[in-house]
């Protein structure tokens, strides 16, 4: 495997890490750690998208990237305005 495959790997292993913890009820799908994992999954499988050059991919993990990045901020801001 080179480095390409190893950061898709990570990445998609972080995304389906967070999947099983939020099926098997141990982190719920508004909890800092869920976020933090599919954010860091999404955005590293995007990387990875976009060394292959793979535009399917670049967008659908861009678009998780972001739609994550929107639940981390969200996150902090209720914990900084209530």
């Amino acid at each position: 495997m080179n480095t390409t495959d190893w950061i898709g790997f990570t990445g998609v292993a972080l995304l389906l890490l967070a999947f099983l913890l939020n099926l098997r009820n141990i982190l719920a799908q508004n909890s800092l750690s869920y976020l933090l994992l599919n954010t860091i999954g999404a955005g590293l499988a995007c990387l990875a998208s976009v060394l292959l050059a793979y535009w399917p991919f670049i967008i659908l993990e861009g678009c998780w990237t972001l739609v994550s990045l929107v639940g981390v901020g969200r996150y902090v801001y209720k914990q900084f305005h209530y």
